[in-house]
């Protein structure tokens, strides 16, 4: 998003190897007596693989009392080998696999949740482990009584989610959810252009802000319910600084240890740093994507437009940087794994439309969990004037894009398949971002139920684009085929 827009007509808004994933382990539990004072896990262990290599995501529930330091332990059933790790000390003695906290995630809160990942080596087969023990308790998905007798049902789950995206969308709304809170320095007219990540046992939330200009704000808040009450932070008053910052996407890339915070400052793709993304204090300062500017392919391109809107997304091998320029485009750009952040080069059109309102801004690209797919939506105008939201999928990154639910009559999500159970507050679904299933650069989602923030605003809102009153609701999908 730039600093002047028109509503209508204009927005100055602000890889190569897929992954195949491999087994996803859930245990069940009946326990004969309630008790307290007792631990109890559950842990989901998923993995995407290549020949000879894989990449694994485990995440640890707490369904007992909160825990302070945490010590994960499993066996791997066919000699596999932890190689490097993240968010997590891992050490291997044999087969024998011990993962312990760092620093920032010791604690985990009864019904919260932390997770790690690592890279590791097979030969062979590479099966799942067969079970896990947090602390010395094995994670069975239920409460470990002290004094009373429990019956323990374990299942092995090997299979990813069985449901499929629809070739057609339905979803509820929530009203209002996150409104701009004012304070003697920012006063805030509009909260916009989301990004959210679920982590740690909270959501976090980055969005833009506008005064008599855009700048960024987070919040973070353990359950929808209490999104509206959550104090605002804003960024400006970090090593972000203050000037023009818009359209945030957030994401924990791995490799690197590192949260990213990617957003648009005028003229380039920039990015901050930090290791906790729960401070929002220790963002570092921005640097940019692009070390020579535009590239040439979008100022052929751009006409009248701008270029916004910045999303990243990775597969194994490299990462990809998505923007839109309000004319009918969609640009890709890559690096390589190792280079990211650097590196950047290759830009080409991704995707274009003869009419700039049907393929204008605010892009997200998802890999689908289970399946070699994924999903891109991008924002419309539609010939109402109101915004929405397109979409397609791809057997890889770098497509082709066939389209899915990518028109008025059949959008991904338009007014005309959102229920607003307690009364419509908006007609326009713009900009936001799925809430995804992990939260590191390969952006990968659920096909099953999903969720959407995004920002609305009164339908009777007139008046210069800037200045509109944004505010962010949440979809959710009704008609899952999972």
């Amino acid at each position: 998003m730039l600093s002047t827009r028109r509503f209508a007509s204009r927005r100055a808004t602000l890889a190569a190897a897929a992954l195949a994933p491999i087994a996803a382990v859930s245990v069940l539990t009946a326990v004969s007596a309630p008790a307290s004072a007792a631990p109890g896990c559950s842990v989901a262990y998923t993995a995407s693989q290549w020949q000879g290599g894989f990449t694994a995501n485990v995440a640890i529930t707490n369904v007992g009392d909160a825990v302070n330091g945490w010590t994960l332990t499993w066996s791997y059933p066919a000699g596999q080998k932890v190689t490097q790790a993240w968010n997590a000390d891992v050490a291997q003695s044999g087969t024998q696999v011990t993962a312990k906290n760092v620093s920032y995630n010791a604690s985990i809160p009864t019904g919260g949740k932390v997770e790690f990942g690592f890279n590791g080596s097979w030969t062979g087969s590479n099966p799942a482990p067969e079970s896990f023990s947090l602390n010395g308790t094995p994670c069975t998905g239920g409460v470990v009584p002290t004094s009373t007798t429990t019956t323990v049902t374990t299942t092995t789950d090997s299979h990813p989610p069985t449901g499929s995206l629809p070739s057609s969308f339905r979803w509820n709304s929530s009203g209002i959810l996150i409104s701009p809170k004012p304070d003697a320095t920012h006063a805030n007219v509009a909260v916009k252009d989301p990004s959210v990540v679920y982590y740690n046992g909270k959501y976090h939330v980055f969005a833009s802000t506008y005064t008599n200009g855009y700048n960024l704000m987070y919040t973070s808040f353990t359950d929808w319910s209490q999104a509206s009450s959550a104090p605002h932070y804003y960024l400006d008053t970090t090593a972000i600084g203050s000037g023009y910052k818009a359209a945030p996407q957030v994401f924990y890339f791995a490799p690197q240890r590192l949260w990213y915070l990617v957003y648009q400052t005028g003229d380039n793709a920039s990015y901050s740093t930090t290791t906790d993304i729960s401070n929002p204090s220790s963002w570092s300062a921005p640097k940019n994507f692009y070390a020579g500017g535009m590239p040439q392919i979008i100022r052929d391109n751009i006409g009248n437009g701008y270029w916004v809107d910045f999303w990243m997304i990775c597969d194994s091998a490299k990462c990809y940087l998505f923007s839109s320029d309000d004319n009918g485009h969609l640009y890709r750009s890559e690096t390589t794994l190792g280079q990211f952040p650097n590196g950047f080069t290759n830009t080409v059109i991704a995707l274009r439309d003869a009419d700039k309102n049907r393929l204008f801004e605010a892009s997200n690209v998802y890999k689908i969990a289970g399946k070699d797919q994924w999903l891109l939506v991008h924002e419309a105008i539609g010939t109402d004037g109101r915004r929405y939201f397109r979409s397609w999928t791809a057997p890889a990154i770098t497509g082709p894009w066939t389209g899915l639910a990518d028109t008025e009559a059949n959008p991904f999500a338009r007014h005309n398949n959102v229920t607003f159970p307690g009364g419509a507050w908006t007609r326009d679904i713009s900009h936001g971002e799925v809430v995804r299933t992990n939260v590191d650069q390969t952006m990968e989602i659920s096909p099953c139920k999903l969720s959407y923030l995004y920002q609305g605003l009164d339908p009777n809102a007139g008046g210069e684009y800037n200045r509109l009153p944004w505010r962010l609701g949440l979809l959710t999908q009704t008609n899952s085929t999972c």
